[in-house]
């Protein structure tokens, strides 16, 4: 009897064993309709349009007269009379001072010292009772109705300066306000010590508020590009030696929590001039695309977008 119990027991033992194991070799068999939910990001767009471009080479300047002569007087002695003082107008042979050539025990009649030229008197350092030469310059005249700014450009920037070029001429004195100049004279050679070339530029309308020794801030157009397409700098990756742009393609109607859905893809493109926070496109974009400006270093081919924002 104990044989036949051990016999029961151990067929229904080998009979659960094998029912389990055919229980965990069982899989389910995945929904057909079942898909992977894909994460979209939320970027924001730009329409690319035509435009004009400048690039442009930015440096410092001084005003100065068109021309500057100096006062020289013609006979040696102490000033003893001053005619003008810094800012008049004088006319050619105006006296502007008196020089006393009298010395110890010998008298003599004061000595006229007459303007060189018509202009402004720009400079008149000497006091009375000074005393000068006959190779002293007593003052200056400029010619202010015509004010030049000087400068100096960077030898690595030579290749861009030439004869006519615009500028635009800004000072702190007068924030948001710009003038119009242009390059009159370029120097034919460098200074060897500082590698510099100065260049010289007109204004090209007077303005009374404009003074000689004034700082000026110029802006030298070098290269203009007019129907350019210019997009943001921030708008271009560059990922494994390639530079590109993710163009959105939308795909529905807007929602109201989300914005317009879409999904980009990658570009490629050449760049042309590059002028502050704009690049020029040569190729790979025509006008009226949609670009992703922000958000763009997340994305990759294919990827489902949310526009937030189109400008």
């Amino acid at each position: 009897m104990k044989a036949e119990k051990f016999v029961k027991i151990a067929a229904v033992s080998a009979a659960l064993i094998m029912s389990l194991s055919l229980t965990g070799c069982k899989k389910t068999a995945p929904k057909a309709d079942e898909e992977d939910e894909k994460v979209a990001f939320a970027v924001i767009t730009q329409r690319i349009t035509e435009s004009n471009l400048d690039d442009y080479l930015e440096f410092g300047g001084n005003i100065v007269a068109s021309s500057l002569v100096n006062i020289l007087p013609d006979a040696s002695g102490k000033i003893s009379r001053l005619m003008v003082k810094v800012g008049d107008v004088v006319q050619k042979d105006q006296v502007v001072a008196y020089i006393d050539p009298s010395r110890p025990g010998m008298t003599y009649s004061a000595s006229p010292v007459k303007a060189p030229v018509k202009g402004t008197v720009t400079l008149f350092p000497y006091t009375v009772g000074e005393q000068v030469g006959t190779s002293t310059s007593i003052g200056q005249i400029g010619s202010t109705g015509k004010l030049e700014i000087h400068t100096h450009i960077a030898e690595r920037f030579v290749s861009r300066i030439k004869n006519g070029q615009a500028a635009t001429i800004s000072f702190d004195a007068f924030p948001g306000e710009t003038f119009s100049a242009h390059v009159f004279e370029v120097s034919p050679v460098l200074d060897t010590a500082t590698r510099t070339m100065q260049i010289k530029l007109n204004l090209d309308s007077t303005d009374p508020r404009i003074k000689v020794g004034m700082y000026s801030k110029v802006r030298l157009i070098t290269d203009k590009r007019e129907n350019a397409m210019a997009i943001p700098f921030d708008a271009i990756v560059t990922r494994d030696g390639e530079t590109f742009v993710f163009v959105v393609k939308r795909t529905g109607n807007e929602n109201s929590s989300t914005g317009f859905p879409g999904i980009v893809s990658k570009q490629n493109v050449t760049l042309g001039i590059h002028v502050d926070d704009k690049v020029e496109i040569l190729s790979g974009l025509k006008v009226g695309d949609e670009i992703v400006v922000r958000g763009q270093s997340v994305l990759a081919e294919g990827s489902p977008v949310n526009i937030v924002t189109s400008k």
